[in-house]
């Protein structure tokens, strides 16, 4: 699982991928974490098997390789766990959720 001492610094380790698996309307909301890709969950799937070209087109970011450092965040970590797991069976073995997700990375950040 990751930490958020990991997910705060993302921005510093560009060969490591952040993905907020949350909604739109719920990042119009409450805003975004630095350096994260949004990719709503019932998306993942379809994402992650896009084309390298594709998915760089759509998302700003290449694709990651198989190999790379993947973390996972939602609102309170349900959905993040779920996307870990997911991307895991499509055969990205370094997936970690961030369990705190959203919600503990607003109450760190406003302290």
């Amino acid at each position: 699982m990751a930490t958020y001492e990991e997910v705060k610094d993302i921005p510093n380790q560009p060969h490591k991928y952040l993905f907020d698996v949350r909604n739109k309307s719920e990042l119009e909301e409450t805003g975004v974490l630095p350096a994260s890709i949004n990719i709503p969950l019932p998306e993942l799937e379809k994402a992650f098997n896009l084309p390298d070209e594709e998915f760089k087109k759509c998302y700003g970011r290449e694709k990651p390789p198989i190999d790379a450092e993947m973390i996972f965040s939602c609102k309170a970590g349900g959905r993040a766990a779920r996307a870990a797991l997911l991307v895991k069976t499509l055969g990205f073995a370094n997936a970690k959720a961030y369990p705190g997700s959203w919600t503990e990375w607003e109450q760190k950040q406003s302290k």
